[in-house]
């Protein structure tokens, strides 16, 4: 099987390095691919740069209107390949076909978004701040930008970034995740098709060696990743030490709040896709159901039934609501952890462990679970699972609640189904959390709109998408002209 090859200036290149990782279907085992990984991608990562250093010299100098030319191309592009770039996501991520047209309808949306850069790049200025002095502001793009992407959602994420960044005036250099690099792959083969100059955009594979290789690189300017918490940090403290601007997305533990005045049939429903849509391997995948006021226990049952009733299996076959988990490791894990629940004291209401699908009996499958009971002031209900599992708490008032979602160390999101409009103002008002839903499971930001996150969720100021994009790919430069009458009276 071919080793996957690198896109660098303009050309798929091979990899320094000779060891490889498999890249394997998380529900069939089949080996997808082998991605080069090892010490030797370094130098994988170093070509890249320079070539998008040497890119960036011209590419900068290019109208943005011109700049955006591509990227119209691109979301066409997109568009008619959305199902073939699907099929690929759903074969080595996991997730159902569906969630993975969902997932690239999203990015397309950011390309669109990216397209209006001629409007959104534009600044401010001030004639006469003093007699015949004018000030005004331009935004300049940085240089050459990277982007280190996690496995979950490998078709969208990177367009978080991506064509803001280009749009700017920058270039671009995208290290897909080891796991996941076949999405990238066929996106790339498109981005190939567009008349980009050589080394605008480029692709390199490999793990650590080369993530640290663009965080230490002297002419990368700028990182966005998303990740787990633990490694947003490492890369924001690596990135800034070196001199970058970063903006690093962190893990969750989102929670959700269910008044009693809420709609139980929409609420179920809704809360249900949150907790197990993408198999819980989203960063805003609900976790922790606070149930307010539930004393017959009506949207206890409610909810499992829905997920006791949700169909897991291969997520190209008609019908599958729910597929694997990344790995074998990450099904372990997640099971060690409805584990440690027990022995926090939780009680399993329904156990999706040891999981087996018929002619997928070697898949990474958890079906949904549930834990009740599990003490606040214990490891589970903080700590992120990123699988298939509902942790379902009950407290008395929507401000107990409030407390509770306040003294976690996350941030990301949080939600609440209500059908009083003061409860909802209360909770967005007082809820600290950055992306907050309001009768709403998954409160994604639209792509005019920043993917906010808050506390342990996030390192940096600028988030992804629409203005914050615009911002985080340019520097500001601040300009004071004077123009004496004089002068202009000698020609």
């Amino acid at each position: 099987m071919d080793v996957l090859n690198n896109y660098i200036n303009g050309r798929w290149t091979a990899s320094k390095e000779s060891n490889t990782a498999d890249v394997i279907n998380p529900a069939t085992q089949q080996v997808l691919g082998k991605v080069p990984i090892g010490k030797g991608t370094s130098t994988d990562v170093e070509k890249a740069v320079r070539a998008a250093s040497k890119a960036f010299l011209d590419w900068r100098n290019v109208p943005v209107g011109k700049r955006i030319q591509p990227l119209f191309h691109l979301k066409q592009l997109l568009e008619d390949n959305k199902d073939e770039i699907a099929r690929t996501i759903t074969n080595e991520c996991g997730k159902t076909f569906a969630e993975s047209k969902g997932e690239m309808q999203r990015a397309i949306e950011n390309v669109e978004t990216a397209c209006g850069t001629p409007t959104l790049i534009q600044s401010e200025f001030l004639e006469d701040i003093a007699s015949g002095i004018d000030e005004f502001m331009i935004r300049q793009p940085l240089g050459v930008c990277a982007c280190i992407a996690p496995f979950n959602f490998p078709g969208m994420i990177p367009f978080w970034f991506l064509p803001y960044a280009i749009a700017c005036g920058n270039t671009f250099v995208l290290k897909p995740s080891e796991k996941v690099p076949l999405t990238m792959m066929k996106v790339f083969e498109l981005i190939d098709q567009l008349d980009l100059p050589d080394g605008v955009v480029n692709l390199v594979h490999g793990g650590k060696e080369s993530v640290d290789g663009l965080l230490e690189h002297p002419e990368t300017k700028a990182i966005s990743f998303v990740g787990s918490t633990k490694i947003a940090k490492y890369v924001y403290s690596k990135g800034s030490a070196n001199g970058k601007r970063v903006q690093a997305q962190g893990g969750a533990k989102n929670p959700v709040v269910i008044l009693p005045d809420a709609d139980l049939d929409m609420s179920t429903r809704i809360v249900t896709d949150s907790v197990y849509g993408c198999a819980g391997q989203r960063c805003l995948a609900a976790s922790n159901i606070v149930t307010v006021g539930d004393d017959g226990g009506s949207m206890k049952e409610a909810l499992y039934e829905a997920a006791k009733s949700r169909n897991t299996g291969y997520g190209l076959e008609d019908g599958v609501e729910m597929g694997p988990v990344i790995t074998s490791e990450s099904r372990s894990r997640v099971e060690q952890l409805i584990a440690r629940g027990q022995q926090e004291g939780a009680k399993v209401l329904l156990d999706g462990r040891k999981a087996k699908i018929e002619g997928y009996e070697e898949g990474n499958f958890i079906k949904p679970t549930i834990l009740e009971g599990l003490p606040l002031d214990g490891e589970i209900v903080r700590t992120e699972i990123f699988g298939p599992v509902m942790s379902l708490i009950e407290l008395k008032t929507v401000g107990e609640a409030i407390d509770f979602i306040n003294a976690g160390s996350y941030g990301n999101m949080a939600c609440l189904f209500t059908s009083s409009g003061a409860s909802a103002r209360k909770f967005r008002k007082e809820v600290t959390a950055g992306n907050i839903g309001i009768n709403i499971g998954v409160a994604a930001p639209m792509a005019q709109f920043p993917f906010s996150g808050w506390k342990e969720s996030f390192f940096g100021d600028l988030h992804g998408q629409g203005r914050h994009a615009i911002e985080f790919f340019t520097q500001t430069k601040v300009v004071v002209e004077r123009w004496p009458k004089e002068w202009s009276r000698k020609f």
